[in-house]
């Protein structure tokens, strides 16, 4: 049963929304700031410190946390504060960042130093984006959720959008100023999240902190729902694949004497691709069910992507990246508006994280997949063996009634 909000919601438009208003930009600024450090952090010790394998060292410290900390980020985000969480995140995040950027300012590059930062400002936006995720429900009405998770879903993919080109074109004027502005991002996020009014989460009883025992209960809670369990089980498979489909264009570009720069703007067409669909996405599922959005999804990929194995004229390998970025971003909104009407909230963290992290070990495992498979076989037939799989998952997501019958409207 879906739990009550805390407080009477306001039915006015969203748009009009102070509290949603204010938590979707702070949220924003953060994001656009963590994508702009990812670029950044590799950039300086790069350009500036010779040290490629120390620029592998911190993109792990950034990525680290989101395998050790998801699941007890769930836990707690159930359990605290959710504004006071946020709020000792974005300050963190802050002072990590506005360090480095007064160490680069003096120009002292120190390996270890950017390595705790990168780990503090990836801890914190793991933490930070599941409280915002479990916030949202309690902030606006109802009838609203839909619309305001495709407005998420859309900040999300444009913040990953325009964060590294903005990231590197801040590194190109000085070299610390991705790093400033990432902290005034989380200082702008901070104080947005000190001007909602409305609580961001329900009463809870107080209870003793038994991690274990409480991480299991949200996974438990989890497979116990037939939709939520083969949706998971459903995304993650996509996820691996998709990993093998975004690496594969770079060799077929290469191949067929294209630039690196084509390599950007593939990259460029899925976040367009998944912007469109993210702002479509509330308006389409008032149309087709969830489960037909994930079958639509599915069939999209096992379609397009053999076309892909057998593209030699560079443009079309644009179209399949912006159709399959916009399928899966209104699937990502349906998704996220079903687990919010359906988890209750008490333990809405602990099923949000259970379900990311089994899409980030996904996404890991596929892009270790993707490098092995196309060292071995061509690109063409690795896209081949990758439709023929998605025609089968896709077959198994029509004959599961569970999928078909699932909706949100």
């Amino acid at each position: 049963m879906t739990a009550e909000p805390v407080e009477k919601q306001n039915t006015a438009p969203l748009r009009r929304n102070r509290d949603f208003l204010l938590l979707w930009t702070g949220a924003g600024f953060a994001q656009l700031g963590a994508r702009m450090s990812v670029i950044a952090f590799p950039l300086v010790l790069i350009w500036h410190h010779g040290s490629t394998a120390g620029a592998g060292l911190v993109a792990f410290a950034g990525l680290l946390p989101a395998l050790v900390l998801q699941l007890p980020a769930g836990v707690l985000v159930d359990r605290w504060d959710r504004r006071r969480l946020m709020i000792v995140c974005d300050a963190v995040a802050a002072v990590a960042m506005l360090s480095a950027a007064v160490a680069l300012g003096f120009g002292v590059v120190s390996l270890p130093h950017l390595f705790v930062v990168s780990f503090l400002e990836g801890s914190c936006m793991i933490f930070y984006l599941l409280a915002e995720r479990a916030a949202v429900r309690n902030v606006v009405a109802p009838e609203h959720l839909p619309t305001a998770l495709a407005q998420n879903e859309a900040r999300g993919r444009a913040a990953g959008l325009l964060g590294q080109p903005t990231g590197s074109a801040l590194f190109a004027v000085l070299w610390w100023l991705p790093f400033a502005a990432t902290a005034f991002g989380h200082l702008v996020a901070l104080t947005n999240v000190t001007m909602v009014k409305k609580k961001f989460q329900a009463e809870r009883t107080s209870r003793p902190l038994n991690l274990r025992r409480d991480v299991v209960a949200g996974v438990r809670w989890l497979w116990g729902q037939k939709f939520l369990r083969s949706a998971t089980i459903l995304v993650a498979v996509t996820n691996f694949l998709a990993q093998i489909v975004n690496m594969a264009p770079i060799l077929v570009i290469r191949d067929l004497g294209g630039s690196a720069a084509l390599v950007g703007l593939v990259g460029t067409a899925g976040g367009l691709g998944g912007v469109c669909g993210a702002l479509c996405g509330a308006l389409l599922l008032r149309r087709l069910s969830l489960g037909g959005v994930m079958l639509l999804d599915l069939a999209t990929r096992a379609v397009l992507i053999p076309v892909m194995a057998f593209t030699t004229f560079l443009p079309l390998l644009f179209a399949p990246f912006v159709l399959m970025s916009f399928t899966g971003a209104v699937l990502n909104v349906g998704a996220g508006t079903y687990m919010a009407r359906i988890v209750p909230d008490e333990i809405h963290g602990r099923a949000m994280s259970a379900v990311l992290l089994t899409s980030w070990g996904a996404n890991s495992a596929g892009a270790l997949a993707a490098g092995l498979l196309l060292s071995v076989f061509t690109p063409t037939a690795t896209l081949l063996g990758v439709g023929v799989v998605l025609v089968g998952i896709l077959a198994a997501a029509a004959l599961n009634p569970t999928i078909r019958s699932t909706d949100i409207r």
